[in-house]
């Protein structure tokens, strides 16, 4: 059996388009799990309308992992795929798609489908989405990580399936995480000896047209996330030269768009969360105003200061 599990806030205006969506494209016997941080927009009675099973926690409450947890635990199903509220199926068999490798290898722990950008994505926000999500499948081990370093560990819960009996075998999400407490997962499930499938025929629309300084922020928080759970980087390295191949492959993509004019830009925003991560990795020593000005999460740090 299948659950799916989605964590929405104000969502309303997606919901309906994505609980259809997944009803129509969903195997036979899937629950569909929506854990609401207290909506005000009618997000609950949307979904529940829609035969989702809806659990609403208070606002104040909702943690990255620990959400994914208490939903995880009450669910059915023996796989588990994590959308957020903001994703639409690329089209017909992308569930099944996206399950298929649980079935061809019983030591996959998770499996992550491919995002494709929205089509009022700017080019920036596409090119991440091909950058990220390339169109070849692939499978990484623990063994991988001398090449890909911490990427090798890359998950995303816009769009991942998880086999249960993994999660729990690793202790679910960790808790009081600022971000990534899929790529935090992603870690502990392959020190414990499963593999990663990226599964590129399974596809979802899902970007963000972050400005810079949003962008930036976001990279401010993985620099406090690798601070603070300092295990990661020593079991899996940094990102190997991800950061080289991310600019050279960008300049490339602008020049195949003739968008030469905004090179400029594009090597400014990559400096700025370079910068900004590295002040992440040194959250501690700065103001506490500081630090809540830089980060994307700033509600986090009311709890976790």
């Amino acid at each position: 059996m299948v659950s799916v599990i989605i964590p929405t806030f104000n969502a309303c205006g997606n919901i309906r388009k994505l609980i259809t969506a997944l009803k129509e494209d969903a195997p036979e016997g899937t629950e569909i799990i929506v854990i609401d941080s207290s909506s005000t927009d009618g997000t609950a009675m949307a979904a529940r309308g829609l035969g989702a099973r809806v659990e609403v926690i208070p606002r104040e409450k909702f943690d990255h992992g620990g959400t994914r947890t208490l939903a995880g635990k009450s669910a059915r199903g023996d796989f588990l795929v994590y959308l957020t509220q903001d994703v639409i199926p690329a089209g017909p068999g992308t569930l099944g798609n996206l399950l298929k490798p649980f079935g061809e290898d019983e030591t996959i722990g998770a499996v992550y489908g491919r995002q494709l950008p929205n089509p009022d994505a700017t080019v920036f926000a596409a090119h991440l989405r091909f950058f990220n999500y390339p169109p070849q499948s692939s499978v990484k081990r623990l063994n991988d990580r001398a090449v890909y370093g911490i990427k090798t560990a890359f998950l995303s819960n816009s769009f991942t399936a998880y086999r249960k009996s993994a999660l729990e075998a690793v202790g679910w999400f960790g808790q009081k995480l600022i971000c990534s407490e899929d790529l935090h997962a992603g870690a502990k499930l392959l020190l414990a000896g499963y593999k990663l499938s990226y599964q590129a025929d399974a596809a979802v629309f899902h970007s963000h047209n972050y400005t810079a300084f949003e962008e930036a922020g976001r990279y401010f928080d993985i620099g406090v996330l690798h601070s603070r759970e300092e295990w990661i980087l020593k079991e899996f390295g940094g990102a190997g030269g991800e950061g080289q191949r991310y600019i050279k492959s960008g300049l490339r993509y602008l020049a195949r768009n003739r968008k030469y004019h905004l090179a400029p830009r594009f090597i400014f925003i990559s400096a700025l969360k370079y910068l900004f991560y590295n002040l992440g990795r040194v959250h501690e020593k700065l103001p506490a105003f500081a630090v809540r000005r830089l980060s994307r999460n700033r509600q986090w740090w009311a709890e976790n200061a």
